[in-house]
């Protein structure tokens, strides 16, 4: 962090931005994870999937910010008013500068969401007697084949194995893979119950065991041994089942249904093969060193981890402050949109009143009378003119054919032209004995020759050439 300071006494202005980023780290860097309880309200589920809420008692509040990654991993969905505990981090949202809390884990304030839902289906079995000792049906004391229902990876078929090659090598064992965590474990748990069940009635796998489980983890790793249909299917087992789910200390509905419960794999394997007292009981010590020994490395690995996360500062946080800026902007935009459309919805409004009071229908209509009264007296000065015309045309054509030289030759008379050239004879001066001479009548030609010329007295001599 910045001194607040320079060189001498000059003090360091700093921006909005850099102060907020300063308070922000300062925050986180001081500050580990809390446990803080209060009343959620003015809670807000924007599209990205992030829950923005306030958490507050009697006397103050703080804002806080859980993103979807974290709130998708709850089993309740809050409300507003709802009492909660949150495991959160203590930090700054830069944008407004304003101090919140990132939340990390929800559950309601006294009790756990998942054991809340344990015990709910706990009452519910036990009150249909899934839990009485008397349905529940003797294990066989000799086994010789077992089928177990298990992850084929997890440590649990591992240790089930060394314990029956050690103690037992003539079990025949048959592993069922299945997933044991996860929101798939359950059907697929409950289909292979059903399934070794149905194998064993049709003759093709003669099982004298059923084994059901997993080895140790939190309340949300052993969940699908809490499932109601998981507890339904070892109940309705024609075999008979034994659950060995987690550490000794870790109870599941599997267990209390069961019609025997192992502390461990390793235990059901140890129950399977002898009933050893001194084994079992060294068994369990073991398993809980292991389990001391685990979680004292854990938390100090946790320590360390938590150190190293104060060094480095992980992106995931920048992006976490950009995503709450994006839905911040996301949530203003849409008030302004429907500001804004309300506002055009109101203009359009009076705008289509006044139209609608200054409609051109009417000025239309009658301006398309006028407009077919003017065709109407188009068409009939058209019609009278072209009527005119045509009486004019008639005159013209009977004046032009009374002129016309085919109505002369029609007469009787000829029209005679030089046949080496064409040019009209006029004269008979122009023409010779022997020449070739052409008549044109009103029907065709006549080819003539000229045998005699004679000219008359009293007609004056014409040079035609």
């Amino acid at each position: 962090m910045s001194n607040l300071f320079e060189r001498g006494d000059k003090p360091l202005t700093l921006t909005v931005s850099e102060l907020n980023r300063q308070a922000r780290t300062l925050l986180e860097s001081h500050f580990d994870y809390v446990w803080v309880e209060g009343e959620i309200s003015n809670l807000a589920t924007p599209s990205s999937g992030h829950w923005y809420f306030s958490l507050k008692d009697g006397n103050a509040q703080v804002r806080c910010a859980m993103f979807r990654g974290r709130n998708q991993r709850l089993r309740f969905k809050p409300q507003g008013g709802d009492a909660v505990r949150l495991r959160c981090r203590v930090s700054l949202y830069e944008g407004r500068g304003e101090f919140q809390l990132i939340v990390e884990h929800m559950e309601p304030a006294g009790a756990g969401a998942l054991q809340l839902a344990f015990e709910a289906l706990k009452r519910k079995l036990q009150e249909e007697g899934l839990f009485e000792p008397e349905r529940k049906r003797p294990v066989p004391r000799y086994v010789r084949r077992l089928a177990v229902i298990t992850s084929p990876t997890g440590a649990a078929i591992h240790d089930i194995l060394t314990v029956l090659e050690r103690r037992a090598p003539g079990i025949e064992v048959m592993l069922l893979p299945v997933a044991v965590q996860g929101e798939n474990a359950a059907p697929q748990i409950s289909a292979a119950i059903e399934q070794v069940n149905r194998w064993h009635s049709e003759g093709r796998l003669n099982a004298d065991l059923l084994l059901v489980g997993r080895g140790g983890g939190s309340l949300e790793d052993l969940w699908a041994f809490n499932e109601e249909a998981v507890a339904r299917a070892i109940a309705a087992s024609a075999l008979p089942v034994i659950s060995a789910v987690g550490h000794e200390v870790d109870i599941s509905i599997a267990d209390l249904v069961a019609d025997l419960r192992a502390a461990t794999p390793s235990a059901a394997a140890e129950l399977i093969s002898r009933d050893q007292r001194e084994l079992l009981q060294r068994l369990n010590e073991l398993d809980r060193a292991l389990t001391y020994h685990t979680r004292t490395h854990i938390t100090r690995l946790a320590t360390e981890l938590g150190h190293l996360r104060r060094r480095l500062q992980h992106p995931g946080y920048r992006l976490r402050e950009q995503s709450q800026r994006v839905d911040d902007l996301e949530l203003r935009l849409r008030q302004a949109c429907l500001a804004v459309q309300q506002e055009k919805a109101t203009r359009l409004a009076l705008l289509s009143t006044r139209l609608q009071a200054r409609s051109p229908r009417l000025q239309l209509r009658q301006e398309a009378d006028r407009l077919d009264n003017l065709k109407q007296r188009l068409h009939g000065a058209g019609v009278l003119r072209l009527e005119r015309y045509r009486e004019k045309l008639a005159r013209l054509s009977q004046l032009l054919d009374s002129v016309s030289p085919l109505r002369t030759l029609e007469r009787g008379y000829s029209l005679v032209s030089r046949a080496k050239d064409g040019r009209i004879v006029r004269s008979v001066r122009q023409v010779a004995v022997g020449d070739a001479l052409q008549a044109r009548v009103s029907d065709g030609f006549v080819q003539v020759q000229v045998e005699d010329i004679s000219s008359e007295a009293n007609t004056s001599p014409e040079d035609g050439y």
